[in-house]
């Protein structure tokens, strides 16, 4: 029979794989763009309204909902790009972080506006509800899936952004777009795609995160702080320093409101000043 404490562990990780999902696509953003996009949250509650409408008014199946709220936060993180983000590449950051935190506060008021204030419900398919039981402890068929979606997205990231000539192209158009330009690399169309793929992202993980968090008008403040917390802690554009810091994360705030109520969140504030205390770039960062 395995303790309860391997239970808090599992509720851990699994919450720290839908932080993954969320954050990761401002890892690729902030980390290799150097864009500092605090509306990136946003996009992740349009993914999930998106799927809340097909599946409560549309009656779509929710796994059919999840490439479409990827393609519908890619495709308004497009026009954004296009519109506003383009004109702020080379601004300071103070400028990037007023222009995409108004973002985020209409986002906010759109959302409330089209859908209300109130929780949106959502139904998922049957073979995803209820629990497998092992060694004495039930483990939420939800939650493994959300561990899996995790780890194929993580696969499919550092094949795509490491190892292939498209990720190549997003490193040299960082850092140095004039002579990437020359090398005949299209650097606007570049940075376009890789918003599109960092929205997307993160529309993926709205749609994920309705059944384990909830979704409201608030959803795009409520983990922005959780997402700039992995960011930082595992170490700009690290996929692998965010996967880390988001198990790291999950498993203590689940861990901190289970055994330590009291202290509520600020566990996972305690954790983020140790690492950075210890490393100031994070757990994978090189700057």
């Amino acid at each position: 029979m395995l303790p309860p404490v391997f239970g808090v562990l599992f509720d851990g990780l699994a919450y720290g794989m839908l932080l993954f999902v969320l954050s990761v696509g401002l890892t690729v953003t902030l980390g290799l763009m150097n864009f500092v996009n605090l509306a990136h949250c946003a996009f992740a509650m349009l993914g999930g309204y998106v799927t809340a409408t097909l599946v409560n008014q549309a009656g779509w199946p929710f796994l059919a909902t999840l490439p479409v709220a990827f393609i519908a936060a890619a495709a308004a993180s497009v026009v954004l790009e296009r519109t506003l983000y383009r004109r702020l590449y080379r601004a300071s950051d103070l400028d990037q972080v007023l222009l995409t935190i108004g973002i985020a506060f209409i986002s906010v008021a759109v959302a409330a506006y089209f859908f209300g204030t109130l929780q949106q419900p959502i139904q998922t398919p049957a073979f995803l509800r209820g629990s497998a039981d092992f060694l004495g402890l039930a483990f939420g068929k939800y939650r493994l899936f959300l561990i899996g979606v995790a780890l194929v997205v993580t696969l499919l990231l550092v094949a795509g952004l490491d190892y292939t000539r498209f990720g190549a192209q997003v490193r040299a158009s960082v850092d140095n777009q004039r002579m990437a330009r020359g090398l005949g690399i299209d650097v606007d169309r570049t940075f376009a795609v890789t918003f599109a793929l960092g929205s997307g992202l993160a529309g993926l993980g709205g749609a994920l995160a309705i059944d384990i968090v909830g979704l409201d008008p608030n959803f795009s403040f409520a983990f922005l702080v959780y997402v700039l917390i992995i960011v930082s802690v595992g170490g700009l554009g690290s996929i692998a320093g965010s996967f880390a810091a988001a198990i790291l994360i999950g498993v203590s705030d689940i861990a901190g409101k289970y055994y330590f109520p009291e202290l509520g969140a600020f566990l996972i504030y305690l954790v983020m000043v140790v690492v950075l205390m210890w490393r100031p770039a994070g757990l994978f960062g090189k700057r």
